[in-house]
């Protein structure tokens, strides 16, 4: 058994299509369908149900998933454990992004950080579970860390903060709502509320305030990116709540404050049970040191002192 085909199968498994899991491996399907195959007979048994339109996982192979990532986490971080006794930094990240990075520039932090550290491959990683998929992606060590919109996480992940934003309303400037200077959840009471997908942070936000308040909205549409929504509100279609940072990538949009505020926390998430890998630490030293303008003085020490 070889890491190579327990990484091909992986793939195969999160994107339950051989196509997409050899364009996520970066090799070519037949190599990554004879190498699943092959690592079936050695083990003597039938991982994959190849009789569905889409793949599925057998019984045996939802469990043999489970410590296939455990071993290739486990290979990661003895791989990268001696890179710190190179005289240059190397190795790689698997970063986990959302949609959105709100008020915090990625793409300048990512760029600082090959500049400083140009031997480091970084891997970037979206899903479309949003922040519920990376924070069990970080769990069980597929990635390495992640940017999560989050307060709380289970016990063997850490969570820092890395920005704060407002949500706001996003609709026509001929809506109802929209010549308000600011509004209110139970406002948007009988509306019809473009909704993001389920594990999305900002759903979890935006659907405990309808609960807390008692605002009943309609929500036939439910989207996994801003562009969507924009362009659904856009065509009268409804109204959506997002961060202000995004809200504003669309200027034939009116944006409407919401009060009291209901706070969008971005904040990285890494494993509590496992040291992070030199590049790893670097890297989350970096978001870090970008994460200064938009917290708090105490946050802002806190983020600093992440990484001791």
């Amino acid at each position: 058994m070889e890491l190579r085909q327990l990484e091909y199968f992986v793939a195969v498994a999160d994107e339950r299509s051989f196509s997409r899991g050899a364009e996520r491996v970066h090799v070519v399907q037949s190599a990554v369908s004879t190498a699943v195959a092959k690592l079936e007979r050695e083990l003597d048994i039938e991982l994959l149900d190849r009789s569905r339109y889409r793949i599925a996982l057998t019984s045996a192979g939802a469990q043999f998933l489970t410590e296939a990532r455990g071993t290739l986490a486990a290979a990661r971080r003895a791989k990268n454990s001696v890179e710190q006794f190179r005289e240059q930094l190397s190795g790689s990240v698997d970063l986990g992004t959302l949609m959105s990075s709100g008020p915090l520039d990625l793409p300048a932090a990512l760029g600082r950080f090959h500049t400083a550290y140009p031997l480091v491959s970084i891997r970037l990683h979206q899903s479309v579970a949003g922040t519920a998929g990376h924070l069990a992606a970080v769990a069980n060590g597929s990635l390495d860390l992640a940017l999560v919109a989050a307060t709380s996480a289970p016990p063997q992940i850490a969570l820092r903060p890395v920005a704060r934003e407002p949500l706001v309303l996003l609709c026509r400037p001929d809506h109802r709502l929209g010549s308000r200077s600011q509004v209110q959840v139970p406002d948007l009471a009988g509306e019809t509320v473009v909704r993001f997908a389920a594990g999305w942070g900002i759903r979890r936000l935006t659907d405990d305030a309808f609960t807390t308040t008692g605002t009943d909205v309609a929500a036939p549409y439910e989207v996994a990116d801003y562009d969507t929504a924009a362009g659904l509100v856009r065509n009268r279609l409804g109204v959506t709540l997002m961060p202000a940072t995004a809200a504003g990538d669309y200027p034939g949009l009116r944006t409407v404050p919401v009060a009291p505020a209901l706070t969008w926390t971005l904040a990285l998430a890494t494993q509590a049970q496992f040291p992070a890998t030199p590049a790893a630490t670097a890297m989350a030293a970096t978001l870090h040191e970008a994460c200064g303008p938009f917290l708090t003085a105490e946050e802002s020490s806190f983020c600093g002192d992440a990484d001791s």
